[in-house]
């Protein structure tokens, strides 16, 4: 029978011997390998993380003791020993379990996470809590080495050091591997400085010179600042201790009972204390060892060959930004590219390889990468900052103070726009029109197909503004011009030019005149309401379909000509209704005063959108085909006319 089956809390762990708590990393590692093949997720991360977990959950007492997961991306160890093993064929479908920690779903779910960096805070904020309410557990955050380069972490660690409070932090550092002597050293000291005697041995002795008269605090900061340097000499946790944070590693992330030792050592810390744990991430698959970045975050795959098993040869919208971008860099040197930690994600390998010095990855720094190109804009470069549209949203304040108020020509290539899918409502990226759309200065377009998105880029580059596209995740709808842009083979083929004047600033395009209604979509939004108004046609309803392209500037003289002509406006788009693309529609043609005129919005409710596959929820939200077809006939009563 399998270890797995009998754990049904964290307290049927404490039972099981080293040798067992091994066996169950096995068992867990292939469940973990199969379910993600099947339902895609994140691997690599989870994979890296399962000794972790098991120790942690070994020495501590969830959900008494509260354990943070940094961005939830490596919680599913924790799911599946916190009593989801046999839900854990829906993680990530449709009303299954989250791919991410998450508060309704389990109560050992401390603190629900998706984006990165916050653990250190809301620890603290626990921590704060527990000791005004007068109870007693244990809180801690981990933390990869990835979410630490965010400033949120080092707010977090700065007041963690000031409040001298007992938070524990792991530290998952998965970019450095240790070496057999230097690990064997560092197990060594760290037995020796976590231990009872040697804490002990050091709080005596700080006392003991702090009393001497006269002399003793001089002594004692003597006595200490020798310790700090034999410490420097084997570990690198001096930056920690210097925030008043002690620090303990690095230790292998992958030797359950060194890590269950070390966590028993420092359980009962009265200080904050950060446990660097050195782990490789993908551990135990072969195909995400040697790739980890590509098996961070996969779609299903064959595990025998780790291919994936969608269409290859149709290209994403992200690789199609990152050649259109490296292919303007060649004929524009001021063209520079930003990434967030998501080179692969946003389709800047490319352009990295071709132009390294013209590429910088920051790292989960999103505020610092909008500032960054601020700074490069306003010395004559054209920045192109390619984020998630979820991720964008930590950068806000300084897309409005620092790039717009200064109306600076940055390009925000806004990747993961609209419905994502199965990540859930941390990564939907149904809100950037709403919170870019009223910033003065800023353009904000989204392309209906990837020849849109080429030509926009070009219209953004030309542009001395701040502009926004917005594309969504996905493979790319193809334009259906006959243009020397087309192409040919897909996957191999170079991007080329679109034709000139495709686009022309603020100005919409219509696919298709009607008179008794008109659709006007934004984005990817396009398409499903052209096929809807092709079924809306054969029941007696002439619908035109326009394509706005521009959420800012609106094309209003068209729009009104719309509203004037069959007084029905439908709008249709993947973003929250509240302040969207349809809300710049209403709003302008109220400012117009036209009688008699009415209007629909499309688009998603006052609700966080949940997982599931990006058909189910278009599905759910009535914006796909039908979903707009059947809307636009009920916006039809029996007793409108047709003409």
């Amino acid at each position: 029978m399998k270890l797995i089956k009998k754990i049904n809390s964290p307290d049927d762990l404490k039972s099981l011997s080293v040798e067992e708590m091994n066996r169950l990393s096995a068992e867990l590692r292939e469940i973990i390998v199969e379910r993600v093949s099947i339902n895609g997720g994140h691997l690599a991360s989870n994979l890296g993380t399962i000794e972790l977990t098991l120790a942690l959950h070994y020495v501590f007492n969830s959900p008494v003791d509260k354990i943070i997961w940094d961005v939830g991306h490596q919680s599913y160890t924790h799911k599946l020993i916190t009593g989801r093993y046999e839900k854990f064929e829906t993680i990530r479908k449709h009303k299954g379990i989250s791919g991410f920690p998450k508060i309704e779903e389990s109560i050992h779910d401390a603190f629900g996470t998706g984006h990165s960096s916050t653990s250190i805070s809301a620890a603290l904020g626990i921590i704060e809590a527990r000791d005004k309410k007068n109870e007693t557990f244990k809180v801690l955050a981990v933390i990869g080495d990835g979410a630490m380069t965010s400033g949120l972490a080092f707010e977090g660690l700065n007041h963690s050091g000031h409040l001298k409070k007992d938070l524990i932090i792991v530290l998952n550092d998965n970019e450095m591997s240790i070496s057999k002597n230097v690990g064997a050293l560092s197990a060594y000291l760290n037995r020796i400085l976590t231990g009872d005697i040697y804490q002990r041995f050091k709080k005596q002795t700080k006392s003991f010179l702090e009393g001497i008269p006269k002399f003793g605090d001089q002594v004692s900061k003597i006595a200490q600042k020798a310790e700090e340097t034999l410490k420097g000499l084997f570990l690198p946790g001096i930056l920690f201790e210097e925030l008043g944070i002690n620090y303990v590693g690095p230790i292998d992330g992958h030797d359950i009972k060194l890590l269950i030792e070390t966590f028993r050592n420092i359980k009962n810390s009265t200080e904050p204390t950060l446990v660097h744990v050195i782990t490789q991430k993908g551990k135990g698959y072969e195909f995400s060892e040697k790739d980890p970045c590509i098996f961070h975050g996969v779609g299903p795959f064959e595990i025998e060959t780790g291919s994936s098993i969608t269409d290859a040869n149709a290209l994403s919208y992200s690789e199609i930004f990152g050649r259109a971008l490296t292919e303007l860099a060649a004929e524009d040197k001021r063209v520079i590219a930003i990434s967030a930690a998501m080179r692969e994600g946003t389709g800047l390998e490319c352009f990295e390889k071709k132009y390294p010095d013209r590429f910088y990855d920051v790292g989960i720094a999103e505020p610092h990468a909008v500032t960054f190109a601020a700074g490069l804009a306003i010395q004559g470069l054209r920045p192109v900052v390619a984020i998630y549209s979820t991720f964008l949203q930590r950068g806000y304040d300084e897309i409005i103070h620092d790039v717009c108020l200064q109306n600076l020509p940055v390009i925000f290539a806004i990747d993961r726009a609209g419905i994502v899918g199965e990540d859930g409502p941390t990564h939907q990226g149904v809100f950037d029109i709403s919170y870019l759309r009223h910033i003065p200065h800023l353009t904000v377009m989204a392309p209906k197909d990837d020849l849109e998105l080429k030509a926009m880029l070009e219209l953004a580059l030309k542009h001395n503004g701040p502009s926004a596209i917005r594309y969504p995740r996905g493979k790319a709808s193809y334009g259906l011009r006959v243009t020397s842009y087309e192409l040919k083979d897909k996957k191999n083929s170079e991007l080329r030019t679109p034709d000139s004047g495709l686009l022309e600033m603020g100005k919409a395009e219509i696919l298709k005149e009607g008179s008794d209604t008109a659709l006007i979509a934004i984005g990817n939004a396009v398409h499903p309401a052209l096929a809807a108004a092709e079924k809306l046609e054969k029941d007696g309803i002439r619908a035109s379909v326009i394509n706005a392209r521009f959420i800012k500037p609106l094309d209003k003289e068209l729009v009104l000509t719309m509203a004037s002509k069959t007084k029905r406006i439908i709008t249709v788009e993947e973003n929250i209704i509240a302040g969207g693309f349809g809300s710049a529609v209403l709003e302008y043609l109220n400012s117009m005063d036209i009688p008699d005129i009415k209007i629909k919005i499309l688009g998603i409710p006052d609700e966080f959108v949940e997982q599931g596959s990006q058909a189910i929820l278009r599905k759910k939200y009535g914006i796909d085909e039908e979903g707009i077809y059947q809307s636009c006939k009920a916006f039809f009563s029996t007793s409108a006319t047709v003409h």
